[in-house]
């Protein structure tokens, strides 16, 4: 084949996609840069564009033409952008490819299509000509899902890793495909009462142990699992069965790999030149240059893809407080204050700002997430206001705070009251979501179970004290896959969960208390409703460390579905314990995490109590005389007779 068997005549850019593409505001371009295939009556073939600014020459191999870097060359635009393009006949679906890139100091290398959008299986590099064609079937999720993914709304996200969630013992433990998770993942969410997925980055990543945030291919799903059109049948499945699903997006960093992003054209196209901003020395990876506006185009289009081609619901944004912060993980020395001396971020302050704007311009019914572990203010605010524009943030503090707690000694938690009540005091800064995700049970962390104090019986009812707390918490949930049936080893990637475990019976009340206790959340306005507003919350008793008790009011709209929450941390039952209550009447205990049903002792109320014209600290003229199991969580609600 010769070179003339490619036509610079052909182009899916305009001048006004020039325009926005140097403007920085050109949200698309995975519909013109990449390869598209075109299928024409008078055209048959493929479309190419790269951007590839400092290159000399851009060549297409694979395949079709040997690999051979002679054959059939792009040709570079006139307008100054960049791009290199070319259309090449006869090509389709499934072709195999890459960018062969000569620079202007006649660097040489072979790179994928950071707009592809679908690679070779690992480990294998190349980009795969594809196209996006689907027929939907979840036209009535997504045409209600502004209320299902509505801040006041419940959400209760199942975060999970495609490549371990389960496996086929049958074929040498291999992954399941996305299809054959289509078969399995929605009916268990469902079963279980969550009313999201949040999926660990599926975006194309050559290092699977890395979980997928060292991310190669940002328009791409991975390969491992099946192709575009399988991903999409999965998040189908899924909103078929009212789950919303949320991706994990890396916009933090990127990897080393040579046939990546870094030194795209044999300069620091995608990242900074100098190491001080450009590297970064925790994830051995490269951090985005986003004061460069075609970077800024390539991965604000990137998320916009997700949302557009694939119905994503929400978008939750690793590693914000990297991107914050110039001297994160840095030693004095290391890093470049800002122009104004500063150790903020400003290019990438803006960029997150011009990012949740394009998203909620976009797509006003999704919502984005920040994990953010710092006291960075208004993450969650919108950007007119001064913030960043996210929808929520993960509450880092809570779960640090509560972990450390649960972790201790029921005999010492006495002197660590005020990591419960600390939330309390910046619970509504921010929209916060409260996450016990997969980072906590990693890198010898252990499970959650395996944190827990005590013998057996103690470990399990201080898990089942803690998703009762978390699920009474205001904040919106997310827990990490096996975590809803205590997995009792820390989870490894390279292995299925351990579902054996629900054959005994603490593992079995964990999953059913989780269950119902989704089941409670769902259907109680109390809390949900309210989650980041001050109002929806009151204090009913923090003081008594002495007994590790604290007690809260979870308040709705209407204050005849508030409920009462009263929280014993030790494994001593307190009998007789007063608790004050808004108003008369009997009061229907419709949690108890000590219940027989989850194998606890059984201890309680007996289905209820009806409240005494007894003042409680002056705060209401009625109080409840409770039996406080051990090591448990209960919640109290009036009936429904009592409710009208």
């Amino acid at each position: 084949m010769t070179e003339q068997k490619v036509s610079q005549k052909v182009s899916l850019l305009t001048e006004h996609d020039i325009y926005l593409f140097k403007k920085g505001s050109h949200y698309k371009l995975y519909e013109k840069l990449g390869a598209h295939i075109i299928n024409d009556k008078n055209k048959k073939g493929v479309y190419f564009a790269v951007w590839a600014p400092s290159a000399s020459s851009v060549s297409v191999i694979g395949d079709f033409n040997g690999w051979n870097n002679e054959s059939h060359k792009l040709g570079p635009r006139w307008d100054g952008s960049g791009i290199w393009e070319g259309f090449i006949p006869n090509l389709g679906k499934g072709q195999v490819y890459k960018y062969h890139i000569v620079s202007s100091h006649h660097y040489r290398v072979n790179k994928a299509d950071p707009y592809a959008f679908l690679a070779e299986e690992p480990p294998k590099t190349a980009s795969t000509v594809w196209d996006m064609d689907y027929r939907w079937s979840d036209a009535k999720w997504m045409k209600s899902r502004k209320k299902n993914n509505s801040l006041n709304a419940p959400i209760s996200a199942y975060e999970v890793h495609l490549g371990s969630w389960a496996r086929v013992p049958e074929e040498d433990l291999r992954f399941l495909t996305y299809r054959e998770m289509a078969e399995k993942l929605p009916d268990y969410i469902k079963l279980m009462g969550f009313t999201h997925v949040e999926f660990m980055p599926i975006m194309e990543h050559p290092f699977y142990a890395s979980w997928g945030y060292q991310v190669t291919g940002y328009f791409a799903p991975s390969r491992r699992y099946g192709t575009p059109q399988d991903f999409m049948y999965l998040i189908d499945k899924l909103h078929q069965h009212d789950i919303g699903v949320i991706i994990d997006w890396v916009p933090s960093h990127f990897p080393s790999d040579e046939h990546g992003l870094v030194y795209f054209d044999g300069t620091h196209v995608y990242e900074h030149q100098d190491p001080r901003e450009g590297f970064h020395p925790d994830w051995n990876s490269y951090i985005f240059n986003y004061g460069r506006n075609e970077v800024q185009n390539f991965l604000i289009s990137s998320a916009l893809f997700w949302l557009d081609k694939y119905h994503i619901d929400g978008i939750r944004v690793d590693g914000v407080a990297s991107m914050l912060y110039r001297d994160y993980s840095r030693k004095a020395g290391e890093w470049i204050p800002n122009e104004h001396g500063g150790r903020e971020n400003i290019e990438a302050i803006n960029f997150l700002r011009q990012f949740n704007e394009a998203v909620y311009t976009h797509f006003p019914d999704v919502q984005t997430i920040a994990e953010e572990s710092t006291a960075w203010p208004m993450v969650s605010r919108p950007t007119y206001a001064g913030g960043l524009g996210f929808g929520m943030k993960w509450n880092m503090g809570w779960m640090h705070d509560t972990l450390e707690y649960f972790a201790k000694d029921p005999i010492y938690r006495m002197y660590n009251h005020e990591m419960l009540t600390f939330s309390l005091i910046y619970a509504f800064n921010e929209n916060f979501m409260l996450p016990l995700s997969h980072d906590e049970v990693v890198h010898g962390k252990g499970s959650l179970l395996a944190k827990m104090p005590g013998d057996e019986w103690q470990k399990f009812a201080n898990l089942r004290a803690l998703f009762s707390y978390m699920f009474t918490h205001p904040g919106k949930k997310l827990l990490f896959m096996g975590g809803e049936f205590a997995q009792s080893w820390e989870w490894y990637h390279d292995a299925s969960l351990s579902w054996d475990l629900l054959q005994y019976d603490y593992h079995h009340g964990i999953q059913k208390l989780v269950r119902d206790l989704n089941k409670l959340y769902k259907n109680n306005p109390a809390l949900y409703e309210l989650d980041f507003q001050a109002e929806g919350f009151e204090w009913i008793d923090w003081h008594d460390h002495e007994n590790s008790v604290i007690s809260y009011r979870r308040k709705a709209s209407d204050p005849k579905g508030d409920m009462i929450v009263v929280c014993n941390f030790t494994p001593v039952p307190r009998y007789n314990y007063r608790v004050g209550v808004p108003r008369g009447g009997f009061w229907e205990e419709v949690l108890n995490s000590d219940a027989k049903e989850y194998n606890g002792s059984g201890q309680g109320n007996m289905g209820g109590i009806e409240a005494a014209p007894v003042s409680f600290h002056g705060k209401y003229d009625w109080s409840l005389s409770a039996t406080l199991p051990p090591m448990a969580v209960l919640v109290f609600q009036q009936n429904q007779e009592q409710r009208k």
